[in-house]
């Protein structure tokens, strides 16, 4: 969903836009860069947009900061995402096409744009193959987070569906085992087999999984804590559990 001060055809910071140039440059119409930049890292970002017959345009400090919010470090790109997302057939119909067991993330209620973003770039280094969220109660696709994910949402598969509990029951029909993040739970994460095809399904931050997406769950895990918090900010718990996972995974190839 667009808006004019949080454009998904905006992404900002020089990693970001860096990356969406390598994997996506067909995606961009212009790269705007602040007045008086010319070091190193800009110019090889001219460079980019140069051999990929992308307009650059200077723009004013003050500019940027009337068009963008966020650490924009002078740099954003203008560019479409229409198709950036896939819908709950398209999600599936990824899955039949997949020759491995699929590793699937599902954040149930994740709101804020910052953690969204870090959980998709924690998705990206992990293999995930689709990143699913709600379509309501979720933080969207915008340009925070494209900057958080750091060239991420370009390369993950980022799916969006209406009925998250009726997604879940497919999932399972499927043969997807659902493993549920809680913090109550009391099988530790370094117990739970996440070889197999797997669905890790992480909370909101405030509240955790959803009665109904809780109730859904074949497996309910927690991270073992050792220091005096209870829990794990959820981007960094989701990046704790897919790597486990991931060394689950690597170890049984």
């Amino acid at each position: 969903m667009k808006n004019e001060k949080d454009n998904q055809g905006k992404v900002i910071g020089i990693h970001a836009v860096s990356e969406l140039l390598v994997q996506r440059p067909e995606s961009v119409s212009r790269l705007l860069i602040q007045v008086g930049r010319n070091d190193k890292r800009i110019n090889e970002l001219r460079e980019l947009a140069t051999g990929a017959n992308v307009a650059v345009e200077e723009l004013s400090k003050e500019a940027f900061e009337r068009e963008f919010e966020g650490v924009h470090q002078g740099v954003a790109a203008i560019a479409e995402f229409e198709n950036s997302t896939l819908s709950e057939k398209g999600l599936f119909e990824l899955l039949k096409g997949l020759d491995h067991p699929p590793l699937l993330l599902i954040l149930d209620g994740v709101t804020d744009p910052h953690n969204l973003g870090a959980c998709i770039r924690s998705a990206d280094a992990a293999g995930v193959d689709a990143v699913i969220i709600p379509k309501d109660n979720s933080a969207s696709l915008n340009a925070t987070v494209r900057k958080v994910a750091c060239g991420a949402a370009e390369t993950v598969n980022l799916a969006t569906v209406t009925n998250l509990a009726r997604c879940l029951d497919k999932l399972k029909e499927e043969g997807i085992w659902l493993v549920g993040a809680a913090d109550q739970a009391d099988n530790s994460l370094y117990d739970q087999d996440l070889g197999g095809a797997i669905a890790l399904i992480m909370g909101s931050e405030e509240s955790g999984l959803r009665r109904l997406t809780r109730k859904s769950c074949d497996f309910l895990i927690s991270i073992p804590m050792s220091g005096a918090l209870s829990s794990l900010n959820v981007s960094v718990a989701t990046g704790v559990c897919l790597y486990e996972a991931r060394r689950q995974r690597i170890s049984t190839d």
